[in-house]
């Protein structure tokens, strides 16, 4: 979990100076669904996962560290790799798209594919669909 916590910060350094950034929240429907939160910087998403629908020894967390590969105003897709705790437990690699059909962008729909629990004998492959809501949008 400490390497995740390095690779948040990391990617934080990097965007120094004037950014372009944001706080999110999501919620991924799948049969191993999550709520997230993140805080965008320019094409960088750094994404607190919480597992939901679970009883309180099954939940689990994931932090992962995401790169929008394509970043425009309408949708973007990204890549990322993260760590999850408990259930599943190893590396993450999440694949995704986000879209904001809206004339606003502040209400998206969301799909990612992601491999969960690498490093661990029986890694899976998670598929999620959902919406994402943009909160207070400026430069810092």
């Amino acid at each position: 979990m400490k390497k995740c916590y390095i690779l948040s910060l990391f990617a934080l350094l990097l965007t120094g100076g004037k950014a372009f950034s944001q706080f999110n929240a999501a919620y991924h429907q799948s049969s191993l669904p999550f709520a997230s939160v993140s805080y965008d910087f320019n094409r960088f998403h750094p994404d607190l996962r919480l597992s939901t629908d679970v009883l309180t020894r099954d939940l689990s967390a994931e932090l992962t560290l995401n790169y929008k590969f394509i970043n425009k105003d309408s949708y973007y897709m990204y890549s990322g790799l993260g760590f999850r705790g408990n259930n599943f437990q190893g590396f993450v690699l999440p694949v995704g798209l986000t879209v904001f059909p809206f004339e606003r962008k502040m209400f998206g729909f969301h799909s990612e594919v992601a491999v969960i629990g690498l490093g661990n004998d029986v890694p899976a492959l998670r598929g999620s669909w959902g919406i994402k809501v943009r909160f207070a949008r400026g430069e810092e």
